[in-house]
């Protein structure tokens, strides 16, 4: 939120506490103040400083200014940890003892890497997959369709190295999780990988574009679920709380920010194997351990929140009073049902990916109708026809991926499938919008006359699109890592590549959302441990850098007192830096609400 020119500066700190004090703690426990310097003493601007709590379940952090200034309030007390971390430099970290409402001056230094090695090991995924030795650039697009999306490929976990036959076997398991990968493209990859992740030190010099703006924000985190948990998606509901789907345990997550209480509700059991209608795919153990998989959210007026979920092919109800759950199938051999929007009639949209479908219903008269969609192609109509047998046969065989060794998708790759994922509802006329992930288009649902228009879009992988409150629909490129724009009413396409923190790199934005009143479009940069924000008046990215390495973020919302949320959904969680996930938010004033609580304290006293 931009704040008006005429405020004077009392003003404008009144502004800050006011808009903070609805939805942050009232109790502060601690507060510091100081400098960051690098090892040779000059200011460490962006420079991230990050508290976290005695129990290391929580941590708060704010971004150093030009003069490496920081100030920050949190709500912990006791035996804290702080740590001071940047791009390129060691991290330093340091424990602090502290009492109700202590105030405490601590500068702090950044510390230079005793090895290459050290150096190498502490660059995000970007830095070790961008050297990956592709003969041709074309090489690489299945392996960024289909092997960045679950995961980031090159952190410590992804990157051990393994011979040629090793990631064969590694690739055939991802397969059994639904990577569509033709035989030559695996080969082509198992390849690559073998000889680029060979555990040599990597040497990259990262930039991640500090300004006055970063200077200003602050990042929570709220450590949930456990090394195994695969919290898909998180929403903000209308109580403010925030909830997640585990997708892998048949879980709802839900967190109260002011009292940091996070409790979890468990979907109810249904007549069906684990790993559901997709029990014949080799779905990891302890990974996936329900039936369901809960997999996106929305929430319709009545307070209901609407969860797809994805092995089940169901849709749920959940409600945050009773907390109780009610189950609707959606039949029509509907598989894994995605992503979920509501519209101003309270009427539920969902995307089916795996059989090329969208579903409408309404809760009042709870009835479905589900719609195929345009197949795109002969090849592409074969899936749509035969995946739901040839899964059904392949269930007779449980954890065996059987139906992969009749699919065309081994000569053709992904290109067999259309991949509904995201989708929108459109503010100005009420239309609904979905993205054809994998057949590169978005379309378009007469939400009366149920008529379908399709347009191919002029970057490839579109994922999660959103709306601004014009009628224009965001859409983040994930295979080429750059973000379009879509002017609905004079059906115009803009692209912009989103910038890699070194030269090379290349990023896999997963989802964005739109600020109804900033109009800024906020994007998930997976590959290189960051958000970025994008503002469409000046067409220029800001970058927000994640002080936790292996950070994977899906869906994003925004809290009513202007934060943007999402849940670190990595998968395995135990690859995360604290191995396990956790729920994110951004406040892009935080820093500067500290600040402003800071000076009327001193002001008070």
């Amino acid at each position: 939120m931009k704040n008006p020119p005429a405020l004077t500066r009392q003003a404008r700190l009144a502004f800050l506490l006011l808009g903070s004090v609805m939805w942050i703690p009232a109790a502060y426990a601690a507060s510091f103040t100081g400098q960051v310097t690098t090892p040779d003493g000059k200011p460490a601007f962006g420079a991230m400083v990050t508290v976290f709590n005695e129990a290391a379940n929580r941590r708060e952090t704010v971004y150093a200014d030009a003069n490496g200034g920081y100030t920050i309030r949190t709500p912990f007390e006791g035996k804290l940890g702080v740590r001071v971390r940047m791009a390129n430099y060691e991290d330093n970290r340091s424990t602090v003892q502290v009492s109700a409402d202590q105030h405490s001056a601590l500068n702090l230094r950044l510390k230079t890497f005793a090895n290459v090695q050290d150096a190498s090991d502490a660059l995000s995924a970007s830095a070790h997959n961008a050297l990956l030795p592709w003969q041709k650039i074309e090489d690489r697009g299945p392996f960024v369709s289909q092997c960045n999306y679950c995961h980031q490929m090159g952190n410590s976990t992804t990157r051990i190295p393994r011979s040629h036959d090793a990631w064969i076997g590694t690739i055939t398991k991802m397969e059994g999780m639904v990577a569509m990968l033709s035989s030559g493209e695996v080969n082509t990859i198992a390849d690559v990988l073998s000889r680029g992740f060979t555990n040599k030190p990597v040497e990259a010099k990262h930039n991640y574009g500090p300004t006055a703006e970063l200077a200003r924000a602050k990042t929570e985190e709220w450590l949930v679920g456990d090394a195994m948990s695969f919290i898909h998606d998180l929403d903000v509901a209308e109580d403010q709380k925030l909830y997640g789907t585990d997708e892998g345990h048949d879980l709802v997550w839900v967190l109260d920010r002011q009292s940091g209480n996070v409790e979890k509700y468990p979907l109810p059991d249904i007549d069906l194997p684990r790993g559901g209608k997709f029990s014949g795919m080799q779905l990891p153990i302890g990974m996936f351990s329900g039936k369901h998989g809960p997999h996106s959210m929305a929430q319709t007026s009545d307070g209901r929140i609407w969860i797809t979920n994805a092995l089940s092919s169901t849709l749920m109800s959940f409600d945050p009073g009773t907390k109780v759950f009610k189950t609707y199938p959606v039949g029509n051999d509907a598989l894994y049902p995605h992503t979920i929007r509501v519209d101003k009639h309270d009427i539920v949209w969902f995307t089916i990916a795996a059989s090329n479908m969208v579903a409408r219903f309404d809760p009042k008269t709870e009835s479905m109708k589900v719609m195929a969609l345009p197949s795109n192609g002969f090849f592409r109509w074969v899936s749509d026809m035969l995946f739901p047998t040839l899964l059904r046969i392949s269930s007779w065989f449980p954890g065996k991926a059987l139906l992969l060794d009749f699919s065309h998708h081994k000569f053709l790759g992904y290109q067999v499938l259309a991949f509904p994922y995201g989708i929108d509802v459109n503010p100005v006329d009420g239309s609904i919008w979905y993205a054809k992930l994998y057949a590169g288009k978005i379309g378009r649902i007469d939400a009366e006359t149920m008529e379908i228009t399709e347009f191919d879009t002029p970057m490839k992988g579109p994922r999660r699109p959103r709306f601004d409150s014009k009628g224009v629909l965001w859409i983040p490129s994930f295979d080429e890592g750059g973000l379009m724009s879509f002017d609905t009413s004079a059906k115009h396409f803009e692209t912009w590549k989103i910038p890699g923190v070194a030269a090379g790199e290349y990023e896999t934005p997963y989802a964005l959302n739109v600020h109804k009143s900033t109009g800024d479009v906020w994007i998930t940069a997976n590959n290189s441990d960051r958000v970025v924000r994008f503002s469409p008046v000046s067409k220029t990215f800001q970058s927000y850098p994640s002080p936790t390495r292996v950070t994977v973020l899906r869906d994003m919302s925004f809290t009513r007192d202007g934060r943007v949320c999402s849940s670190s959904s990595n998968m395995p969680a135990y690859a995360i830096e604290d191995h396990v996930p956790s729920f994110i938010c951004i406040d892009p004033l935080g820093a500067e609400k500290d600040q402003a609580a800071l000076a009327a304290g001193k002001a008070k006293s």
